[in-house]
C-alpha cells in the first residue's frame, strides 16, 4: 500500500527574487539494493517486490508533490526517453536525439495537433507527451484515449474505445497498485494493444490512485520486458478476452516500476541542480522577455532560436542562450553549430 501525502503548496517565487535551494531528492542505499535489475529475479517473492516498489513509488511521489517549477521539463525529459524506447522496439532508428529535432523543428508545440510531419516515430513521442502534459484526471478518456490510440499506430474502432474506457474506469476503482499495475496490461492485451499501451495506461492509472496534477511517463523506458517487436493495428474486430499474467511477469513489471521510479528521482535531482543554477541567474538577465525564455526551459524539454517567446528576435534569442551556456545555467543538446537545441 502506498500512503498518500498531503498536497504542498507550489513553489511560487518570482523571477526577480533570489532562488530557494532545491531540495536534493536521495534515494536510500537499501532501496536501490532492493531493487533487482531483470537478471536478478529469481528466487525474489511477488510480496517483496510489491513492497520494493511500494517503496520507490512512494518516494517518488514525495518529489511529484513538491511540485517544482522545473517540474515540466522534467515530465517531458522521461516523456522523450519512453518514445526512444518505443520507437526502438518498432523497429525504428530514431533515438532521443532524432526525436526531439523531429519535434522542436516541425513546430507541433505542446497543442498536440500539428502531426503529420512527424512520421511514426515522432507519433510515439507525441504519445508520451500526451501522458506527461495533459492533466492527470482527463487522460482516460474516450476522445483522449481514440487519439494516443492512433499515435501508437492502431485504428481502433468506436466501440473498441468506448470498451476501452469502461474497462479502464472499472480498473481504476480496484483496491492495490499492483492490481492496477498488472490490470493496465492485461485490459491493453486483451483489446488487441501492444505493451507500449499497457505501459501508457499503467502511467496514467498510477497518476489518478496518487492523486497527481500530471502523470509522469515510467514504464514506457522498461518496454524491452517482453515486448514484441512492432506493435499490432488493430481494428476492433477480433480481440483476445482471455489474457492472464503469470508470476514471473508480475515481478517484472514490479522490478520494472521500481527501477522506473528511482530512474525518475535520480534525473529530478539533476534537473533540479540545473534549475537552481537558472533561477539563481535569472534576476540578472536584462534582455527584455528573458523572464518568459526562463519559464520555457523551466516548463519543456527544450527550446530554438527561432521559438516565438516574449517578444524576442531570433538574435536576442541566440544572444540570450549563448549567455546562458556560457554561465553553465543552460546546455547546448545537439553539439551543432548550426540547427542548435538548448534546455536544463
Amino acid at each position: 500500500m502506498i500512503l498518500r501525502h498531503k498536497s504542498s503548496p507550489r513553489h511560487t517565487s518570482a523571477l526577480t527574487g533570489a532562488a530557494a535551494a532545491a531540495p536534493v531528492s536521495t534515494v536510500p542505499t537499501w532501496m536501490r539494493r532492493a531493487v533487482p535489475d531483470p537478471q536478478s529475479l529469481a528466487g525474489k517473492d511477488i510480496e517483496d517486490m510489491a513492497l520494493v516498489a511500494g517503496a520507490a513509488i512512494g518516494a517518488l511521489d514525495a518529489v511529484v508533490r513538491r511540485q517544482e517549477r522545473w517540474s515540466g521539463a522534467w515530465r517531458q525529459r522521461l516523456a522523450l526517453v519512453a518514445a526512444a524506447v518505443t520507437a526502438k522496439q518498432a523497429g525504428r532508428v530514431e533515438d532521443e536525439r532524432a526525436l526531439r529535432d523531429t519535434f522542436v523543428f516541425s513546430g507541433p508545440g505542446d497543442c498536440l495537433s500539428e502531426s503529420t510531419t512527424l512520421g511514426p516515430a515522432g507519433l510515439f513521442l507525441l504519445a508520451w507527451r500526451r501522458l506527461a502534459t495533459w492533466p492527470a484526471v482527463e487522460l482516460l478518456t474516450k476522445k483522449n484515449l481514440a487519439a494516443v490510440l492512433e499515435e501508437f499506430g492502431y485504428a481502433p474502432d468506436d466501440a473498441v474505445v468506448s470498451d476501452l474506457a469502461d474497462d479502464l474506469q472499472q480498473l481504476s476503482a480496484s483496491p492495490g497498485t499492483v492490481g492496477i499495475l498488472t490490470g493496465a496490461f492485461m485490459t491493453a492485451e486483451r483489446h488487441g494493444f501492444g505493451r507500449a499501451v499497457g505501459a501508457w495506461l499503467a502511467d496514467a492509472l498510477l497518476a489518478q490512485r496518487l492523486g497527481w496534477s500530471h502523470a509522469l511517463p515510467l514504464l514506457g523506458i522498461e518496454l524491452a520486458l517482453g515486448t514484441s517487436a512492432r506493435p499490432r493495428r488493430s481494428t476492433g474486430s477480433s480481440v483476445a478476452t482471455n489474457v492472464e499474467i503469470g508470476s514471473e511477469s508480475v515481478k517484472s513489471l514490479l522490478a520494472a516500476q521500481a527501477r522506473t521510479a528511482l530512474r525518475a528521482i535520480d534525473l529530478s535531482t539533476e534537473l533540479g541542480r540545473r534549475a537552481e543554477k537558472l533561477l539563481a541567474i535569472a534576476p540578472k538577465l536584462r534582455a527584455r522577455g528573458a523572464d518568459a525564455v526562463v519559464e520555457r526551459l523551466l516548463s519543456g524539454d527544450a527550446m530554438v532560436a527561432s521559438d516565438n517567446v516574449g517578444g524576442m528576435s531570433d538574435r536576442g534569442l541566440r544572444r540570450l542562450f549563448d549567455r546562458l551556456v556560457d554561465l553553465g545555467a543552460v546546455r547546448e543538446l545537439t553539439g551543432r553549430t548550426a540547427f542548435r537545441i538548448y534546455g536544463l
